[in-house]
Order: structure tokens, then sequence, then C-alpha cells
């Protein structure tokens, strides 16, 4: 059994730790999804991020089995999908039954889909699951200020997580602000900006990547890191597994760091959470 990759954690607001470097396997096709997760987990990652929607639970589950690495020592998340938030329980037990697993260390209610105003009764469900123990933490993805805030008022409980699109051309800093004002972890999903930008070409951002001795995708992973968000580059390369976690042997100095925050333009290129899934 390899040993696990020297990657923080993060205190989630129920005391639960989370790692802040994980895989996610969005868009990884079922037939490559066992050999990812089984080199990133030999490589040394220890959380997986994965969904009902992505189709590879099963796969994850396997490569999770075949690793031999204790189910303590590996942390699990997946998601509830639009058309499941009335039937929460149902949807996460078959996602367990693919995943081989007892329980997941997090689940999220994937997008808030305003038409559909179910998205309360959703987080109630999720809140419901933690208390029987089928997930330790609760937690939401894609959801916005007033999302949040209903939520909130609803039940009067905080989720752990809301897992975002977040990069440097879009920094969404109300809703981060708001997340990390009430105790709300963030977590990135397309750290890099998916690869739809020239993000990764910035001259001043190789500048600072030469300074370091580092790629230009570790400077930006390693401003997410710096911000205190829990991230998910996604690669299906085992090389590229092992350079989107060494982020922990260099610091971006202040300026550096101000660099990276300037390419705020307020670009998205994933799908607005407002706008999701109405039909």
């Amino acid at each position: 059994m390899t040993t696990a990759l020297p990657i923080p954690t993060i205190e989630l607001n129920d005391g639960s730790q989370i790692p802040q470097v994980g895989l996610g396997v969005f868009l990884v096709e079922p037939g490559e999804t066992e050999r990812v997760v089984s080199e990133a987990l030999e490589v040394g990652y220890r959380h997986i991020d994965t969904a009902a929607i992505y189709g590879n639970e099963a796969e994850v589950g396997a490569a999770i089995a075949k690793s031999g690495i204790p189910r303590d020592e590996l942390y699990v998340t997946t998601k509830l999908w639009n058309d499941r938030q009335t039937d929460a329980r149902a949807a996460l037990e078959e996602s367990l039954e693919k995943l081989g697993l007892d329980s997941v260390d997090l689940y999220l209610v994937h997008w808030p889909v305003p038409s559909q105003d179910t998205y309360v009764t959703a987080w109630e469900q999720v809140l419901d699951l933690r208390e029987a123990g089928l997930t330790t933490s609760a937690g939401v993805s894609n959801h916005e200020v007033e999302h949040l805030t209903r939520i909130i008022e609803a039940t009067g409980e905080f989720p752990a997580v809301n897992q975002i699109e977040l990069h440097p051309e879009h920094q969404r800093q109300e809703l981060t602000a708001f997340c990390r004002g009430n105790g709300i972890a963030l977590e990135a999903w397309g750290p890099l900006a998916q690869g739809k930008s020239d993000l990764l070409t910035q001259p001043r951002l190789v500048e600072i990547a030469e300074a370091h001795g580092k790629s230009v995708a570790q400077v930006v992973l390693r401003w997410h890191v710096e911000n205190g968000t829990i991230i998910f580059p996604k690669t299906s390369r085992r090389e590229r597994m092992v350079e989107n976690a060494a982020l922990f042997d260099f610091e971006l100095t202040e300026t550096e760091h101000a660099i990276v925050t300037a390419l705020e333009h307020g670009r998205n290129y994933g799908p607005d959470p407002r706008e999701f899934g109405n039909k």
C-alpha cells in the first residue's frame, strides 16, 4: 500500500477534517475511471470526488476496493442529482451500493434548480441522511447566496461545504465572502478554468512559475490553497496527478498572490446556477 501524499486537511464546521486537494472524476469515462482512481490512490491521493450523474461511482468503488487502503484513511464525496431531490435517501443508498461503501464522507445537493423549487427539501433530506449516519458531512454544490440563505433560514443548519466554479478569472467575491463569513468551506471545481481560457499562458504567471521552478498550473493551484479553498484539479495522467498535489513546498509572495487575484474579470465557463436545470 502506498503512502499518502502530504496534503493538509481543513476542519469543516461540523468538526470533521477534509483533505484540501482531491481528485475529481467529472467527465472521466466509466471505462477509464477505475484506472484513473487507482493511479491517484497509488500516488497518494486520499480524497475522491464523484457524483451520481457522472455515471462512474461503481468504477470509483472498484478502485477503492482494490486499493487495500483502510476506509478511515479515505475521503469520498458524491452528490444528489436534480431529479432525486425529493428522494434523497433512495438516491444515496443507490450511490453507496455502487461505491461499495456503508457511508460517504460528504454528500452534496448537486444543483439548486430554482425553477424546480425542491432544493430546500433536498437539503432537509441530506441533513436527515447525516443524522442516519449515511454521510458524515452535509453540503451543497453550485448554490448562490440566495439559495444558501433560504436553506439556512428553513433549517437553521449551515452546509459544511459549497462546491462552486471558482478560479482566478471568476472569483465569486460576494458568494465566497458569504461562505467564509458563515463557516462554509469552499471547494473549487474547474480551479484552472477548465482549460477554456488563456489562464495558463498569462505572461506574468509564467514569470512567477519560473521564479519558483513550478508550472503555471501549480502557481494557480497554490493561490487557491493560500485562499483556504479545497481543490479538484482534473487529470487522467499519473504525472499530472503528482504535479497537481506538489503545492506545499513553496509560497507565493504577497505581490505574486495579488497578481493572480488581479486576473478577475467575472468570466464563468460552466453553467449559471440560477438557470441550470430549468425547463
